[in-house]
């Protein structure tokens, strides 16, 4: 017959939360942020696991552009997308959620960035063109 489970007292061996101690920040002069660690070619490595069919050291941010931009808009973080608007003209990030955006950035973040970006017409789904029977 197995052993009761154990519940957790004051008495228990396991930790008590209230006196964890916590890693100390790191510390940075106030303003500055911790530098982005970028791949040779210049990818943000923190992006790696939305480039899962890619060798990130691979990719390369003039090139596949698209691509790069896609899965930031779609994905990223403050950090990545700051280096994304710095690395790329708003123009460009603003063709392709023009373009594109409408079936490869998630609903909710396209129409967040139709927003931000100040796109008031984009290239919708052919859907029902295709599928008649809807």
């Amino acid at each position: 017959m197995a052993a009761p489970l154990k519940v957790a007292t004051g008495d228990s061996p396991l930790p008590d939360p209230s006196t964890a101690r916590s890693e100390p920040a790191l510390s940075l002069p106030k303003g500055q942020a911790v530098p982005l660690e970028l791949t040779p070619r210049g990818v943000p490595v923190s992006l790696r696991p939305y480039f899962q069919e890619y060798n990130l050291e691979d990719v390369d941010p003039e090139q596949d552009a698209f691509t790069v931009i896609e899965r930031t808009l779609s994905w990223g973080m403050r950090r990545e997308l700051r280096w994304l608007f710095r690395r790329y003209p708003r123009a460009q990030v603003a063709e392709m959620v023009r373009f594109a955006g409408w079936w490869r950035i998630p609903q909710r973040r396209f129409y967040f960035w139709l927003n931000v970006l100040g796109i008031k017409e984009y290239r919708k789904s052919d859907y029902r063109k295709l599928w008649p029977h809807r």
